[in-house]
């Protein structure tokens, strides 16, 4: 079927932006010439992408399916545009990446740092999000690479996974529950505590209730939030026990490791490429730095 490649253009904005104005505005066209190129597109497909509304826009079952394909072809076709702009140097383009909040604040930062000294013509786009749906991201090709916990039940598929860290989980408590401090503590005594976590979204979560099961523990959260951070402040205001990998620990009173009787396995921080697309120079040379 010989579809202009400016009607899918369309097409992907309104999905994304589920407004005709909006569109407009982004493609610099009137709402109108939005609004005519929907339906040259359904009439053409002969399906209904979108129903309408006076008041919102909402895609269709198979505007719903064809999304999923469009996008990342655009994707894909911008991540050329990029790579010509840099013309095999470092002097523009971008660098995507794809990072949880935790692993920028507490691991990427000082290569983020030296790579944007380096190469400051490079600009820099980091999307915080967890590592679950940082793999998402990779495979609709809105990252460059990701930087993720592993094991992640995401990357089953990939083969393009480059460890750059290994890291043991720790739990941390603070001065209400000194009791805890200078001896082994088994996981069936932690239970007993309120234990802080991250949600269930996050590969750390999943982990950590894989442990439980392991030894046949029930676990469960007396508060489950997004950030690290917010954990640690909670751990020191006496609000229970919380569980973080080890490059995370404060450096700041209050909190302490709980050393656990029971072995846990280490993890791994690990940075990841689509194979089945080109690299970027930029990209390699992030990931080199990584090494």
């Amino acid at each position: 079927m010989d579809i202009n490649y400016e009607l899918y253009k369309v097409f992907y904005y309104v999905a994304k932006s589920l407004s005709f104005s909006e569109a407009s505005k982004k493609l610099f066209i009137s709402q109108s010439a939005v609004s005519q190129s929907i339906k040259v597109l359904e009439k053409k497909l002969d399906r209904r992408l979108f129903t309408r509304s006076t008041k919102k826009v909402q895609l269709t079952p198979e505007g719903e399916i064809l999304l999923k394909h469009v996008e990342p072809a655009m994707h894909l076709l911008w991540r050329g545009e990029m790579q010509l702009m840099e013309a095999d140097s470092l002097n523009g383009g971008q660098l995507r990446i794809g990072a949880s909040d935790t692993i920028c604040h507490y691991y990427l930062l000082p290569f983020l740092k030296q790579f944007h000294e380096e190469y400051p013509n490079v600009h820099i786009r980091v999307s915080n999000q967890t590592s679950i749906r940082c793999g998402k991201m990779l495979e609709n090709g809105e990252a460059d690479l990701i930087v993720v916990n592993y094991p992640n039940p995401v990357l089953h598929n990939i083969n393009a996974i480059q460890v750059v860290k290994e890291f043991q989980d720790v739990f941390l408590a603070g001065e209400k529950y000194l009791e805890l401090k200078e001896r082994e503590v088994t996981l069936a005594e932690l239970a007993k505590y309120p234990i802080l976590m991250l949600d269930r979204q996050s590969t750390t979560s999943e982990f950590l209730h894989m442990v439980f099961q392991k030894y046949q523990l029930d676990l469960v959260p007396e508060i489950e939030i997004s950030s690290n951070a917010l954990l640690i402040d909670l751990v020191r205001i006496g609000l229970g026990v919380t569980f973080i990998p080890d490059y995370c620990l404060p450096l700041k009173e209050g909190v302490f490791a709980v050393q656990i009787a029971e072995k846990l396995p280490c993890r791994k921080l690990v940075a990841v490429y689509n194979e089945k697309l080109p690299l970027s120079q930029s990209a390699e040379y992030f990931l080199n730095l990584l090494k």
